[in-house]
């Protein structure tokens, strides 16, 4: 009796960015994390399925870009910070851009371990990031620091959208680490916002 073909799997990376929009909000239709490996390296066995690393990858992707966009305006406003409070402002966004350049290269590294490209272009990063760029003439001192709130609370929401897709994939190295990127932007947030009060 000859047996009956294997019905396979088609491929979820294969599909449209809409593939996956039930489970990761994708910006713009853009999808960035490309698969990486070849022929000769052997398949990723991690115990998370292939679909769900795209998705997460996808999401780290958005986050890195943030994040990456974030570290740029707060290292141009370092530069360009003026005013009775440049002393105090100069060292604050040192600290708080040197944290964001190393949290990079942590959220980049998770995408190549879960087998994506993770985007490091400027163009990549102005398709899906929500942060917005840094502004082109510098702002007042004050007004530096109502955009570095509103961008610490926007990487904080776009991290905590992803912690279920993880979560739900058991990724628990990514859902950790979102967890502990939300704790940073939300501390700092804080911690620029107690400077806007009288």
């Amino acid at each position: 009796m000859a047996k009956a073909p294997k019905k396979t799997k088609s491929s979820p990376i294969a599909k449209s960015p809409a593939s996956s929009a039930g489970k990761v909000p994708v910006k713009g239709g853009t999808r960035v994390a490309e698969e990486s490996g070849s022929r000769s390296a052997p398949i990723i066995n991690i115990g998370i399925e292939r679909q769900d690393r795209a998705a997460i990858a996808e999401g780290l992707s958005r986050v890195l870009a943030d994040t990456y966009t974030l570290y740029l305006t707060t290292h141009n406003f370092h530069w360009n910070v003026t005013g009775p409070h440049f002393n105090s402002l100069h060292a604050m966004f040192m600290a708080q851009y040197t944290e964001l350049w190393t949290s990079t290269d942590v959220i980049a590294e998770r995408i190549r371990a879960l087998g994506h490209y993770a985007p490091g272009s400027y163009a990549e990063f102005s398709k899906i990031a929500t942060v917005p760029d840094v502004p082109e003439h510098p702002p007042k001192a004050m007004e530096m620091v109502r955009i570095l709130v509103k961008g610490h609370e926007t990487v904080s929401r776009i991290a905590r959208e992803f912690i279920p897709v993880a979560e739900e994939a058991g990724d628990d190295p990514t859902a950790d680490m979102l967890t502990a990127r939300c704790t940073v932007h939300d501390q700092t947030a804080w911690m620029l916002r107690s400077l806007l009060e009288e």
